[in-house]
């Protein structure tokens, strides 16, 4: 038989482990309270991604830019190599846009280019005009080129864009094909990294072709930030490059596709692209 000396001892051994068990418990629950409150209190706080027009963006009517040559300069086992040349008028590239302190957006130190966008992949800028991609053999591409200021906002006026519709036939040799007739939606911007002030202002920016925005044609943007949660979706009925504000930084992604007047979207090649991008206060980007 077990002295009460004992079983007082043990009982009181128990009441003092479940008091520090219900300590720590309360502890544990309380930290994760706050921690909640804490991180909805973050999330709450952000200012909303906001959509800005991009204004007073100096016009270049008379600039233009057309294909040269096209031409297969080296052919493979199982891809060819095409040079592409190209003719631009009234514009000159690597010059800086003249506003291009004032838009506090990402601006190449490089100058004024050209957007080489080939089949609604990131865009390659060129400072001079030509260009070499290699294509795998018995392929079909769309290749839309337009001119653009040094901080990325495409040239609108007409003339200064075009699209180059071909394929690689199986031998590796190139071959134009019809010029399309349906409405397309280019993606060019925003792509690739951002950091520091380049974070605050994002230009959004895409080309339109076979298409007028309005009444019959729109374009749904889809913006959206995974790393603190925010989202925005917007419809656009007007050509017009924009800024995004408040993205925050992380990892973003937009998605732009064109809509009809009966909102659903336009069947057809080249009328949706995603890109993900990153954005920091400084590196390293995560």
């Amino acid at each position: 038989m077990k002295s009460p000396i004992f079983t007082a001892t043990a009982a009181v051994l128990c009441l003092a482990l479940l008091q520090s068990s219900c300590q720590q418990n309360t502890a544990n629950g309380k930290a994760e309270i706050n921690d909640t409150i804490e991180a909805n209190a973050a999330h709450h706080s952000l200012e909303p991604i906001n959509l800005l027009p991009v204004m007073g963006s100096p016009e270049f009517a008379d600039a233009a830019l057309s294909l040269r040559t096209a031409r297969v300069a080296e052919i493979s086992k199982d891809s060819a190599k095409i040079a592409f040349e190209f003719d631009v008028k009234n514009y000159n590239l690597k010059n800086q846009t003249s506003d291009a302190n004032n838009k506090q957006c990402s601006n190449s130190d490089k100058g004024q280019h050209i957007h080489f966008i080939l089949d609604n992949k990131p865009y390659t800028a060129l400072y001079e005009p030509k260009h070499e991609v290699t294509l795998a053999k018995n392929t079909e591409h769309y290749l839309m080129c337009f001119l653009s200021r040094s901080y990325h906002e495409s040239i609108k006026s007409k003339g200064a864009a075009f699209v180059f519709h071909f394929k690689i036939d199986g031998n590796g040799k190139m071959e134009k094909l019809a010029d399309p007739k349906t409405p397309m939606l280019f993606y060019s911007r925003p792509k690739g990294d951002y950091l520091g002030k380049d974070t605050s202002n994002l230009l959004l920016d895409f080309y339109v072709w076979n298409a007028t925005l309005g009444a019959d044609y729109k374009v749904k943007a889809n913006i959206e930030n995974e790393s603190n949660g925010q989202k925005k979706g917007v419809v656009i009925d007007n050509w017009q490059a924009q800024f995004i504000e408040h993205l925050g930084s992380g990892k973003a992604s937009v998605n732009l596709s064109l809509i009809g007047k009966d909102g659903k979207a336009v069947e057809g090649p080249m009328t949706n692209a995603t890109r993900n991008i990153q954005l920091a206060a400084q590196e390293p980007l995560k």
